[in-house]
């Protein structure tokens, strides 16, 4: 997701190095011309005249600055560890899909009734454009669904033609379920049409988290995960609750009675046969339509296949029983040439005779992972981040559910990404800062003073974490993405100031008069750096289209950074050079 910023970013820094040592002193001995002189303008007059008591103070009293820098870090840290977190900002797609489920068994025809009333009163609201749903399993099976599960796609009308532009998108989503609330046998999930695919594709729940219980017995899974379901439903956030339905699809199931059978000379075969030409039916030919073709079933009428009792008086034909004759060939002629006779001398039992038949509820489906059986209660999250809502939910869901034997949890859908992520971006920091630290290092020539510009960084992090909670924004990848970004912007004002410093320090100076004169020297430079950078993420940090979810918490934390990091870095850095870096041997005479 953020290669292309990455690439844009790498494109023009290098664009920008070779101009600055091939254009720019080109253009400057062509067009700067005639007397030069510096001087400041009003602002930068304002600046220094502000900045100048704030110096002094800072080099007065050093020590108290450094231990206010690092308090500053320890309250950062601390705030950052009691923020929430989440995979990726919620993009607003614009449009809302309604995931309607009923009991398992409905029929197709069932479905489509419900389905058609359900859309008629979403198209009620005013703010919805059309609504159309896919019901069922299409040809090519990619989204496998039975008769009882509809995807209901509702498309929102643009929001100035709403009746309330102001309305927020979750108020409408409340309505929308208030809506779908009205017609009874529905359970509805609500999400959008690209994050329900995602969530789909990547973790195989649709939903925000979900709670994957592993065992061996379908009975015992669905026992604990409504356990676990009612636990989850007092969370606080959590929206959408359910099980994935596993049981509940009427079964018709024929118990055999093998002593029965035994008595009467039947075999298991016989039966099994018979009833399943009866009710799945049997291939007696094909049917040509064109160049289609299609098999052609036998079997009862659909309203015999569904009667228990008629079922119950399906004949089962018995062996034939050899009757006295001249020969056993004899007989076989005179059946032969009488077959009418031989079929009505044939006996039949009915099926009740030799079996129970029940139509109860069964397993709907069962679905397996890493060769477990496992059953999903998903949830959605609303008004909270995922990070802390999936803490508080597996405490809760620890101290309250106590697992049997042999079977456990595990924690997927968009958490699922987070984690992954989140240890990702747990090697890629630190080799990110190393590298930092070796250019640091190759450039100065000083493990001191690489360790003094890279003070920076965390100074920096401030700024980002305090800049996240004044926005109520969570931490996400997005932001962890911003503070990789702000890591070199930070390190770049101290080392304007640095290598300024060890220069006049190398003519010379002493280390109170070089630190003082350097910061004032490189306050432009300084400024302008921080201006530039923080100003070009404004746009990203107020930006209200599609997107903006995701730039807006990578913005918030490079601006937020720069501001805390240009403040510090001017104010807490010649305190700690002062503090760290000892007074030059004084030169021998030459």
């Amino acid at each position: 997701m953020f290669t292309p910023m990455a690439l844009t970013v790498l494109m023009a820094l290098a664009g920008a190095s070779i101009l600055s040592m091939t254009f720019v002193p080109a253009a400057v001995a062509l067009l700067v011309t005639g007397k030069v002189t510096e001087k400041d303008n009003a602002f930068m007059r304002g600046c220094r005249h502000v900045y100048l008591p704030l110096l002094g103070l800072a080099i007065r009293f050093r020590a108290v600055v450094a231990v206010i820098a690092v308090a500053l870090l320890v309250l950062t840290g601390w705030a950052a560890s009691r923020m929430g977190g989440e995979f990726i900002p919620s993009l607003d797609e614009g449009d809302v899909a309604l995931h309607a489920m009923r009991i398992p068994g409905t029929s197709l025809s069932q479905g489509i009734d419900m389905q058609m009333r359900l859309e008629k009163a979403l198209l009620e609201l005013p703010e919805v454009k059309e609504v159309f749903s896919k019901l069922g399993t299409s040809e090519v099976a990619t989204d496998p669904m039975p008769p009882n599960v509809a995807d209901t796609i509702v498309m929102l009308k643009p929001r100035d033609q709403w009746p309330d532009p102001k309305r927020s998108k979750a108020d409408l989503v409340a309505a929308i379920e208030r809506q779908g609330a009205l017609l009874p046998g529905n359970v509805y999930e609500l999400t959008q049409p690209i994050q329900m695919r995602f969530n789909e594709l990547i973790s195989g729940v649709r939903s925000d988290v979900g709670i994957k219980i592993f065992g061996d017995d379908l009975d015992t899974l669905v026992q604990t995960a409504g356990k676990v379901e009612a636990v989850l439903r007092g969370v606080p956030g959590a929206a959408d609750v359910k099980t994935e339905q596993v049981s509940g699809l009427p079964i018709l199931t024929v118990k055999l009675d093998r002593p029965a059978l035994s008595r009467l000379g039947l075999s298991v075969q016989d039966v099994q046969s018979i009833v399943e030409t009866a009710v799945g039916g049997k291939k007696a030919g094909l049917v040509f339509e064109g160049d289609r073709r299609f098999d052609l079933v036998v079997r009862l009428p659909e309203q015999m296949r569904s009667d228990v009792e008629a079922l119950q008086n399906l004949p089962i034909p018995l062996p034939a029983v050899d009757t006295p004759g001249p020969t056993t060939s004899a007989t076989t002629t005179r059946v032969a040439l009488n077959s009418n006779t031989a079929l009505a001398q044939m006996r039949y039992t009915p099926l009740s005779a030799v079996a129970s038949i029940t139509v109860a509820p069964g397993p709907n489906q069962i679905s397996r992972e890493n060769g477990k059986r496992r059953v999903v209660v998903s949830a959605n999250v609303r008004g909270r981040d995922l990070g802390s809502f999936v803490s508080d939910a597996q405490a809760q869901v620890a101290a309250q559910v106590k697992l049997p034997s042999g079977y456990w949890l595990g924690w997927g859908g968009q958490f699922e990404q987070l984690l992954s992520a989140t240890e990702r971006l747990t090697i890629v920091v630190p080799v990110a800062l190393a590298l930092i630290v070796l250019l640091l290092f190759i450039s100065l020539g000083s493990a001191a003073d690489a360790a003094l510009v890279f003070s920076g960084v965390p100074l920096a992090l401030t700024g980002g974490v305090a800049a996240l909670l004044l926005r109520d924004i969570p931490l996400s990848i997005s932001a962890g993405i911003g503070f990789i970004a702000l890591s070199g912007v930070a390190v770049l004002n101290g080392l304007v100031i640095v290598t300024f410093i060890a220069r006049l320090r190398a003519d010379g100076m002493t280390i109170i008069e070089a630190v003082r004169e350097g910061a004032l020297t490189r306050l432009r430079p300084v400024m302008m750096t921080a201006l530039v950078a923080s100003l070009g993420f404004v746009p990203m940090a107020i930006a209200t289209g599609p997107g903006a979810e995701v730039q807006r918490p990578l913005a918030t934390v490079v601006i937020g950074g720069i501001i805390s990091s240009t403040i510090l870095t001017l104010l807490v850095l010649p305190a700690l050079y002062i503090l760290f870096r000892r007074e030059a041997a004084p030169r021998a005479n030459p």
